[in-house]
C-alpha cells in the first residue's frame, strides 16, 4: 500500500477492518470509491453514519430498529407466546424474509466462548430470562448455531430455562453443520422452523 496515497490506504485499512472484506477487496473497493461522483461519495458516507447513530438494538428482543421497541415487538399480530432465540440480530432476518415464523425473536449477542472471553454474563440471558417471567410465553425455539459454541449455548440455556413450565424447542436439521444462520436460504430456514422438535 505504500505506492497509494495515504488517505487511500487509510480508507483501505478502515475497508479492510470490515467482516469477509479481505486486503485485495479493501483496495479495489478504495479505488473505486476514488471514481465515484462527489455526491455519491458523501451519499455513502452520509448512509454509514446515519445507520451508526440511528440504529439501535431493541430494548425487549435485541433486534435492530430505530423506534423503541421494534416493529416486531410493537405488532400486535404477532405471536408473543413464541420466542426464537437467535445469535445475532442479522439471524433474525432470514427469518423474517422466509415468513415462516410469526412469533417474536430474542437476540443473544452472541454465544458462549471460553477461549474468547464469553461467557453466560456477556450474553441477553437475563433479559430472556424476564421475558418469561410473565407466563405468557410458552415455548421458546433454539436458532442458534451448529457449530460447537452454539450447540454448547443452546444446552446452557436449555439447563437455565428448565423448570419454568416454557416448551423449549430447536431447529430440525438440514441447517448445515457448523454454519450460521446468514448463510441458510430461505427455504431451508422455513422448514427447519416448521420442522422444530423438542429439545433432547
Amino acid at each position: 500500500m505504500t505506492e497509494l496515497p495515504l488517505p487511500v490506504q487509510a480508507l483501505v485499512l478502515a475497508l479492510k477492518s470490515l467482516p469477509g472484506i479481505g486486503p485485495r477487496s479493501a483496495e479495489r473497493l478504495a479505488l473505486h470509491v476514488l471514481h465515484l461522483d462527489p455526491e455519491r461519495v458523501r451519499t455513502l458516507a452520509e448512509a454509514l453514519v446515519a445507520a451508526r447513530e440511528r440504529v439501535v438494538a431493541c430494548g425487549r428482543c435485541g433486534g435492530l430498529t430505530e423506534t423503541q421497541p421494534c416493529r416486531i415487538c410493537a405488532d400486535s399480530r404477532r405471536d408473543a407466546t413464541v420466542i426464537c432465540v437467535v445469535e445475532r440480530a442479522t439471524d433474525l432476518l432470514g427469518f423474517e424474509r422466509s415468513g415462516a415464523f410469526r412469533g417474536t425473536y430474542h437476540v443473544l449477542g452472541g454465544k458462549l466462548s471460553p477461549l474468547e472471553g464469553v461467557g453466560p454474563a456477556d450474553l441477553r440471558i437475563g433479559g430472556l430470562e424476564a421475558r418469561l417471567e410473565g407466563g405468557e410465553v410458552r415455548e421458546v425455539v433454539m436458532a442458534l448455531s451448529g457449530d460447537v459454541e452454539g450447540e454448547a449455548t443452546a444446552h446452557y440455556l436449555r439447563q437455565r430455562l428448565s423448570g419454568r413450565g416454557v416448551r423449549i424447542t430447536r431447529l430440525a436439521q438440514g441447517l448445515p453443520a457448523g454454519a450460521g444462520l446468514e448463510y441458510a436460504d430461505e427455504l431451508t430456514l422455513s422448514r427447519a422452523m416448521e420442522g422444530r422438535r423438542e429439545f433432547p
